[in-house]
């Protein structure tokens, strides 16, 4: 156990935790929603510190980054625990085992140091925290991460986004990428699909791209909840006005956990979504997860020259001279070399 960063102590042992906006106010030897941070005597605890359930290397592409270092491979980790209670979890053996197995917390453990070692014999250039939401084991993040920067890795969230500004802020300095999930623009979405809400989300995807943190935003589209042109529209219509140069990745549903009675999202829609997402000014939108080899290259969004080639995770071809288009000049926007 580690105590944890973000929290207040309050009357009678009380402590309420400012990681995310569920702000959970626990009593004495209970926990947050997340189910992964306890409060023992007064002093909140992170019970998941160093307690890895998941270690892999990926292609970046897979997280998905379509605009960090492509080509590249992310060290990625995960311990248990979530803040979300999605209908259509993927991983919900893992972000939702405390809930489903009686608060049992479990894990090999890992020291930073032992992580970043990984990494680094892994030939990868960045750490990815992941699989769950990574706020929910910040202490363990933030101290690789630390130790990632000073071995000149890169370090990428993948995340719901429901944290707070001021865990925001304090991620910031050390945070060189980030994907967050718009999972939909309905709060009624939010709040009964994930049980949480839409606008903390929004407004971390604006925070972190002022504080000049490399933003990508993915929307799973599933068939009658959140596929409506009129949705999408409105989530490209938000990304527009806060960067149109955020990549936005639509990508397909399949059914899972609690979702089954849902069929697969079709390419038709997704082509739709992507379309909605150029003609509302984004410069790049891709489409993702039904293997189509469609909407999965990046374009110039000047001449439209194809810059990188993708099919799946594996880009084919890397045309970017410099970080521009070499045909036009365009500047495309994006990480192209390891940060500094």
């Amino acid at each position: 156990m580690k105590e944890a960063r973000l929290y207040s102590r309050k009357e009678d042992r009380v402590v309420v935790c400012a990681l995310c906006h569920h702000r959970c106010r626990i009593k004495p030897g209970r926990r947050g929603r997340c189910g992964v941070r306890e409060n023992q005597e007064g002093v909140l605890y992170s019970l998941v510190y160093g307690r890895l359930v998941a270690e892999n290397i990926d292609p970046v592409e897979k997280k998905p980054f379509y605009h960090f270092l492509p080509s590249s491979r992310s060290y990625s980790i995960s311990t248990v625990g979530c803040n979300f209670f999605c209908q259509h979890c993927q991983n919900y053996q893992i972000s939702q085992y405390p809930h489903m197995y009686a608060g049992a917390i479990v894990g090999n453990l890992r020291t930073p140091a032992q992580v970043v070692a990984a990494a680094e014999q892994g030939r990868c250039q960045s750490v990815s925290y992941t699989y769950v939401e990574p706020t929910i084991f910040y202490e363990f993040a933030r101290d690789c991460m630390e130790l990632a920067h000073a071995q000149g890795l890169a370090n990428l969230f993948v995340s719901n986004g429901f944290m707070t500004a001021e865990c925001s802020r304090e991620l910031a300095p050390l945070l060189d990428g980030i994907n967050i999930d718009i999972k939909s623009f309905s709060e009624e979405f939010y709040q009964t699909v994930c049980k949480a809400s839409l606008q903390p989300v929004l407004d971390t995807v604006r925070l972190l791209r002022e504080l000049g943190v490399w933003v990508e935003v993915t929307t799973l589209v599933i068939p009658g909840l959140n596929d409506a042109a009129e949705e999408l529209a409105g989530i490209a219509s938000f990304l527009k006005e806060v960067d149109p140069a955020i990549p936005w990745h639509v990508t397909g549903f399949y059914p899972t956990y609690k979702m089954l009675d849902r069929v697969p999202t079709s390419v038709a829609s997704l082509r739709m979504a992507r379309q909605i997402g150029l003609d509302a000014g984004l410069r790049f939108v891709y489409q993702g997860n039904v293997h189509s080899g469609e909407g999965e290259s990046t374009l110039c969004p000047s001449c439209h020259t194809e810059l990188l080639s993708r099919t799946g995770f594996l880009v084919q071809n890397n045309r970017l001279s410099d970080g521009r288009c070499p045909k036009c000049q365009e500047v495309i926007e994006g990480v192209w070399c390891v940060p500094q």
